[in-house]
């Protein structure tokens, strides 16, 4: 009985270990994305525990483009405090999150391809937090501008404390994920998922597309569909640069 739960086991140890070619069974696949997911989690969780020490500071920094604000429901204040602590714990655990990411997909590569890991979640990091601050500095202030622009004598601006973090984030976020893009394009370059010539041959439907994202997943006004479809075309272009002149793929 002993013999046969030893055997077992060692050939569970074998199914779930990487090859040197990056292989990995399915079901390997699927208890490691999992394991990977609840470490993630455990990390954002961390991270809002270390932000609830800063929760007015980063509060005031938020809300610093439009000053004062209010709330119109008794437990508005409260659940928008719970929004923001956990999305700065999110961005805290950003590199731990961003380093299971690519442990998780560093499997479909070869053993020597694997020491990239040291560079894409520096790298990671570096331009999700670029885009935010892109958005944040130059971006945001034109699009509450332009808002508040309609405002008058019979019409004043009150922004509610929860509508006004709603928009921050939605408008925030997808900045930082675009600025990935060149560094997506280069790790499926490597993988010899795509190529120079097929980056450029489709360079105009992306730019179209660029577009529609932004127009999909920004909030609906034109300053930010354009604010961040710029961005998808200038980065898709320098990921097509690198890997046609550098990687030479």
């Amino acid at each position: 009985m002993t013999s046969s739960e030893d055997k077992l086991t060692t050939q569970t140890e074998e199914n779930s270990a990487p090859t040197d070619d990056g292989t990995m069974s399915i079901t390997a696949h699927l208890e490691e994305l999992r394991s990977r997911i609840i470490k993630s989690l455990l990390a954002i969780a961390a991270g809002s525990g270390v932000a609830y020490f800063f929760l007015d500071e980063i509060t005031k920094f938020l809300t610093a483009p439009v000053g004062k604000l209010y709330y119109m429901q008794p437990g508005e204040a409260f659940f928008t405090y719970l929004k923001i602590d956990i999305v700065a714990g999110f961005l805290i655990a950003l590199p731990i999150i961003f380093f299971h990411v690519w442990q998780f997909f560093l499997p479909a590569l070869t053993k020597s391809e694997r020491a990239v890991l040291g560079v894409l979640v520096p790298a990671s990091v570096i331009l999700f937090f670029a885009g935010l601050a892109f958005a944040f500095f130059l971006i945001l202030p034109l699009a509450l501008k332009f808002f508040m622009g309609f405002s008058s004598e019979d019409l004043q601006t009150m922004f509610s404390f929860r509508n006004y973090f709603d928009f921050v984030i939605t408008f925030l976020l997808p900045f930082g994920f675009v600025f990935e893009l060149p560094l997506v394009v280069i790790v499926l370059a490597q993988l010899g998922i795509l190529t120079s010539e097929f980056l450029g041959k489709y360079r105009r439907i992306i730019f179209f597309a660029a577009f529609v994202i932004g127009a999909i997943i920004t909030p609906p006004d034109v300053i930010s569909q354009i604010s961040l479809a710029f961005p998808i075309i200038l980065l898709y272009e320098a990921g097509y640069r690198i890997v046609k002149h550098i990687l030479r793929k």
